[in-house]
């Protein structure tokens, strides 16, 4: 019967001394997160159906709040997958 446990060149994991995160990452991720929530907060809050101020701002606030968590995923999700491209491009141009 043939072994099914997974080679280990399957996976390739990052060495221990590199850092994924970084003072220039988090900063960089604070300026377009920001960014990025005051510009779906403009967009979405002519969307809320109420003339209250104060619940066009909840519910836009909350809106672009849960939108823009979605998006900082995104970012972190881009970040490692091309961080593991250039690992992988690296691997092998290596052999």
């Amino acid at each position: 019967m043939a072994s099914t446990s997974p080679s280990r060149n399957d996976n390739v994991h990052a060495p221990a001394e590199q850092k994924h995160v970084t003072p220039v990452t988090i900063a960089i991720d604070l300026l377009l997160i920001s960014i990025f929530f005051f510009f779906m907060f403009g967009w979405v809050k002519s969307h809320v159906a109420s003339s209250d101020p104060k619940f066009v701002l909840f519910f836009g606030a909350s809106t672009a709040l849960c939108v823009t968590g979605v998006f900082w995923m995104a970012i972190q999700m881009f970040r490692i997958v091309v961080a593991g491209e250039k690992r992988l491009k690296a691997n092998r141009s290596g052999k």
